[in-house]
C-alpha cells in the first residue's frame, strides 16, 4: 500500500476563463489535503501565480518542467505550455479551450502511463474545446476510448449515487438508446464500482422509468414494460440486487432512494435535477466503469462569477477526496482478491 502522500493527484486546469483554477487553488489553501495526497496540476506556473495573486490567494506553488521533478507534499505544477496566455475571465474563448484541451489530454496520458494515480477534471466548456483533433462532447467520452473499460457517469455524494443509461443526447433521442444489451451492461458496471471501489457487498440497485407512472400499464410509452422490466427481472435472477423501474417522482418524493446504494436514471435530467437539489453543491461526478479513476465536481465553468473570488469549491474538494477514498477501496478489493485467504479472515 502506498503513503497517504504518495498518492499522486494529477488535476487538469479545465477553463483557465472560468472558476477551475480558482477552486483548484481555493482546495488546496488548506495544508492538510498535503497529508493524504500530493497534487500535480497540468498547466503553467506563471499563468496560475497571476491567478493566485489577482484573487489574493496564498496556496504555494511549486513549477517543475517533468514529471519525475515532483515533490511530495507540495502542490506541484507541471508547465504544459511556456508561452503567457491572455485571460479574459468569463469569456467563451476558443484559445482558451486549447489549452484546456493541452492540460486534459497530457494528464490522461499521465495516468495510462501511471505517472499519476488518479485524475480530477476541472471544467471545460465543451463547445471551444472542439477541433480538428479533439472532437469529444466532453472528458467522459475521450476517457472512454484512451481507457479500458466502458465508462458511465455516476454522480456521488455520501450514499447517494446517480447513475445514467444514457447521457448527452437529446431527450426525443432516448426510447431508441433503450435495448436490453445497454441496460444489462450499465447495471453491471454500476455493480461493480459499488463492489470494488466503495466497498459494498452486495449493492442494492433501483431502475428509474422512462415514462411517467413507469408507463401506467402501457397506456403512457410501452418502454418500461417491454424493455426495462424483462431486462431487470433477468439480472435479478442472476442473482443481481436490481429493482423497478420505480416511477422517477415518486422514488424521489418519497426518500425511496435512500433503501439502495445506487439509482440508474434513464436519462441525464432524470437523474442529475434530483441528484444537484439533493447534493447541495458537494456533489461529485465520477466516471465508473473504467481501469482508471477519474473524478471532477458536478459544476460547470460558471463564467458569470469566473475571477471574483467568490466560487465556492467544495465540490471540486470533495471531488479530490473521492478520488482519493476510491484508488484506496480500489487496491484493498484487488488485494483481497487476489488473496483468497483474506476474504476468510475478513469474515471471520
Amino acid at each position: 500500500m502506498k503513503k497517504a502522500e504518495n498518492i499522486i493527484v494529477g488535476i487538469s486546469i479545465g477553463d483557465l476563463n472560468g472558476i477551475g483554477s480558482e477552486v483548484i487553488l481555493k482546495t488546496f489553501e488548506d495544508s492538510r489535503i498535503l497529508e493524504l495526497c500530493t497534487p500535480v496540476i497540468f498547466a503553467n506556473v506563471k499563468v496560475l501565480s497571476f491567478i493566485k495573486k489577482k484573487l489574493e490567494l496564498t496556496a504555494p506553488l511549486h513549477g517543475i518542467d517533468k514529471l519525475d521533478q515532483l515533490v511530495l507534499g507540495k502542490i506541484n505544477v507541471l508547465n504544459i505550455w511556456r508561452e503567457g496566455v491572455d485571460l479574459n475571465f468569463g469569456v467563451n474563448d476558443s484559445t482558451i479551450g486549447k489549452y484546456a484541451i493541452q492540460s486534459f489530454v497530457a494528464a490522461t496520458k499521465a495516468l495510462k502511463e501511471n505517472q499519476i494515480d488518479v485524475l480530477v477534471t476541472a471544467p471545460i466548456n465543451k463547445y471551444n474545446i472542439q477541433s480538428e483533433d479533439f472532437k469529444f462532447p466532453g472528458h467522459t467520452d475521450y476517457l472512454d476510448k484512451e481507457l479500458e473499460g466502458n465508462a458511465l457517469m455516476l454522480m456521488v455524494q455520501d450514499n447517494l449515487r446517480v447513475g445514467l443509461l444514457t447521457d448527452h443526447i437529446p431527450v426525443n433521442e432516448v426510447a431508441k438508446h433503450l435495448t436490453e444489451k445497454l441496460i444489462t451492461q450499465k447495471i453491471e458496471i454500476i455493480k461493480l464500482a459499488l463492489t470494488q471501489d466503495f466497498g459494498i457487498n452486495k449493492p442494492k440497485i433501483a431502475v428509474l422509468a422512462l415514462n411517467p407512472h413507469a408507463g401506467d400499464n402501457g397506456v403512457i410509452g410501452k418502454e418500461d414494460d417491454e424493455i426495462l422490466k424483462p431486462a431487470i427481472k433477468k439480472l435479478y435472477a442472476k442473482g443481481t440486487l436490481v429493482f423497478g423501474p420505480y416511477a422517477a417522482d415518486g422514488f424521489f418524493g418519497s426518500n425511496q432512494y435512500e433503501k439502495y446504494d445506487a439509482v440508474l436514471a434513464t436519462y441525464h435530467d432524470q437523474g442529475l435535477i434530483p441528484f444537484k437539489t439533493l447534493s447541495f453543491g458537494n456533489g461529485v461526478n465520477y466516471t465508473a466503469g473504467l481501469n482508471k479513476i477519474r473524478t471532477s465536481p458536478d459544476h460547470g465553468t460558471a463564467y458569470e462569477i469566473a475571477g471574483k473570488g467568490i466560487a465556492d469549491y467544495n465540490s471540486f474538494k470533495e471531488a479530490v477526496y473521492t478520488a482519493i477514498d476510491i484508488y484506496n477501496c480500489r487496491n484493498q478489493y484487488q488485494e483481497i482478491s487476489k488473496n483468497p485467504l483474506k476474504t476468510k479472515e475478513k469474515q471471520l
